[in-house]
């Protein structure tokens, strides 16, 4: 059974009472909320995700709601909860969608240490997976959409990039794909074919909406990735495409400082993190068109180089 099976009805109260398992990729979680913007959320975004049975094992049980205490009406606030325990501030009423987006990637970065996860957008074609590891702000999430929604790449994450140690092998983890701010503006106008939810503003990030991942994507996610390129990209207004080489040493501290759990791998991290580099085509690439841009990775795919 997928989420789009369940009438909205059922959908609301199965999240209001026991609390809905889902899977994305590798992982299960029991999501209960009354928030009526978290019920269409993810009505809307998750559709095509599978939904556990009522007695599966979760890997993690969250909530998102409304604060006990008079925020719950004045100037309402939503609070993510983690095993019944607030790990973030409240933010406004309005952002419970968007808290619970923020609050299931903070789960997976901080309790999925069976994987090195990078903070890095990851999509594939033909087999080929194309890391793109970037600070907020530098154009990754909107590379990575138009790569999906008009390139014709498969989303395996446009935030958490999961690398299996043992294999090295890139764990999907489909889920919404966020925007910020003219991005948003920019993939409506570029993709309007695709589905979108509401934009909220004046979140810590600014102007914030989701798009519904490609069910392609969803319906494949046991299928695991080879990387073949690691490429860091940056936005810059009126720049050509640019893909140039970059150093395996630059290639693997920029790695190190984009992921998350690094530490706590020790050595094993450091040697998954090295194999990476070692097999992978590293460059760095900055552009300001999306068309432009499209062409280089057209063939990047193709031939290997994207000149």
């Amino acid at each position: 059974m997928i989420v789009a099976d369940l009438p909205a009805g059922r959908l609301k109260r199965v999240l209001g009472t026991s609390g809905l398992r889902m899977r994305t990729g590798p992982v299960v979680t029991s999501i209960r909320s009354t928030l009526e913007a978290v019920h269409r959320g993810i009505g809307l975004h998750y559709a095509e995700h599978p939904i556990e049975a009522d007695e599966a094992f979760a890997d993690f049980h969250v909530s998102v709601e409304r604060p006990l205490n008079w925020r719950r009406w004045f100037k309402s606030q939503v609070v993510f909860r983690f095993d019944g325990n607030s790990p973030f501030a409240p933010l406004p009423g309005d952002q419970g969608f968007p808290m619970l987006e923020w609050g299931l990637n903070w789960c997976v970065s901080s309790h999925c240490h069976e994987y090195l996860i990078l903070h890095a957008a990851v999509v594939e074609k033909n087999g080929h997976a194309l890391i793109l590891p970037a600070p907020s702000g530098s154009g990754k999430s909107t590379l990575c959409a138009g790569l999906v929604f008009l390139g014709g790449w498969r989303l395996l994450s446009d935030e958490l990039t999961l690398i299996e140690p043992l294999t090295g092998q890139i764990v999907p983890l489909p889920r919404p794909v966020s925007l910020k701010n003219d991005s948003i503006a920019l993939m409506k106008r570029l993709a309007p074919q695709t589905i979108w939810g509401p934009v909220v503003h004046e979140t810590a990030k600014g102007s914030v909406a989701h798009v519904r991942p490609p069910a392609a994507g969803v319906l494949r996610a046991d299928e695991t990735a080879t990387p073949a390129w690691i490429v860091l990209p940056r936005y810059q207004s009126g720049a050509p495409a640019c893909l140039e080489p970059l150093s395996k040493a630059r290639t693997f501290m920029a790695l190190e400082a984009n992921a998350f759990n690094y530490n706590v791998h020790g050595r094993s991290g450091f040697e998954v993190l090295a194999g990476l580099v070692a097999r992978a085509d590293c460059s760095q690439f900055t552009y300001s068109d999306m068309e432009s841009a499209l062409a280089v990775f057209d063939r990047l795919a193709i031939t290997g180089s994207g000149q």
